[in-house]
């Protein structure tokens, strides 16, 4: 595994380990104000609160679920070498003309031209997962020789 594939690694186990601190904090912060009620056989007392507990416990599991299904959403659309948002979203192939143009995809590209990301928009066979295409650095080499030679 080269640097630029564990530093992208690296940085979506941070964004998980935020998200999980998080999401023990508000774990822990329902059971401090919801402590487990005492026997249900107890004959004194208020009876223990059911309903609140509850749904504020639901609510904390789909806050943590949709807060990891975003930091997929948001590692799957970033550049593999620099970490930045993939930008310029350009919509290729045809939905009317599949056979003669190549099937509807969005290309995403990084701001510094290290790579491009394929997403497909038809989903005939299952989910396909997106296609990365690292560039080379070749043009930049070759745009730098041009405007080096120009001085």
């Amino acid at each position: 595994m080269s640097t630029k594939q564990m530093k992208y690694w690296l940085y979506f186990i941070a964004k998980v380990a935020i998200v999980v601190g998080v999401f023990y904090a508000l774990q822990a912060a329902l059971e401090h104000l919801y402590p487990a009620p005492r026997s249900p056989f107890r004959r004194s007392g208020p009876p223990a609160p059911l309903f609140l507990p509850n749904i504020l416990f639901i609510s904390i599991w789909l806050t943590g679920a949709g807060l990891f299904w975003l930091t997929l959403w948001d590692q799957r659309r970033r550049c593999r070498t620099c970490l930045r948002r993939l930008v310029m979203p350009v919509k290729t192939g045809s939905w009317g003309h599949m056979v003669t143009s190549g099937r509807p995809t969005t290309e995403i590209i990084c701001p510094y031209g290290h790579g491009t990301l394929s997403i497909e928009d038809l989903q005939i066979t299952g989910r396909q997962l997106p296609d990365w295409q690292p560039h080379d650095d070749n043009i930049w080499k070759e745009l730098e020789s041009y405007y080096q030679a120009r001085k």
